[in-house]
């Protein structure tokens, strides 16, 4: 991806991370620590945790994201909370999964430090990791100030 997408620097200490749901309610609720990417991903730090506009409907099937979402609600196009993006690593083909969310094959963000905020926050996203704008950080911190940097 081109910086060039990326607004001015200023919020280099955040990026963001746009997951479908059901999947982004998983890693809120602590039970995804996995998100499984096509390319690795060399961020490290926290990461916004961005829904995109659709839901994956098919998922919802998954008996394993069926019961760990239930009873949430599934916000789209919203910041929803923030995790700390602590490594990535690939996984095998033919290797057992490193948890139940893993899929073979696919590079693994491994997530932790989640923190959901109490309202979601509007805003666009990207596929890959992008740099939200001063306005964005600033409405999320303003419900979760002990992560100013």
């Amino acid at each position: 991806m081109s910086t060039a997408n990326f607004p001015p620097a200023g919020s280099g200490w955040i990026r963001g991370i746009s997951v479908k749901q059901p999947h982004a309610a998983c890693i809120l609720a602590g039970a995804k620590t996995i998100e499984n990417r096509p390319r690795a991903w060399s961020w490290r730090g926290w990461l916004l945790l961005h829904t995109s506009q659709r839901i994956d409907r098919p998922a919802l099937r998954v008996p394993l994201i069926a019961r760990t979402v239930r009873g949430r609600e599934l916000p789209t196009g919203a910041v929803i909370g923030v995790a700390r993006l602590t490594g990535c690593h690939q996984g095998p083909d033919g290797s057992p999964p490193c948890t139940e969310f893993a899929q073979p094959g696919a590079w693994h963000l491994e997530i932790s430090d989640v923190q959901a905020l109490a309202l979601p926050i509007p805003a666009r996203g990207l596929l890959g990791p992008w740099r939200p704008t001063e306005d964005l950080v600033d409405q999320v911190l303003q419900q979760l100030p002990h992560l100013r940097p």
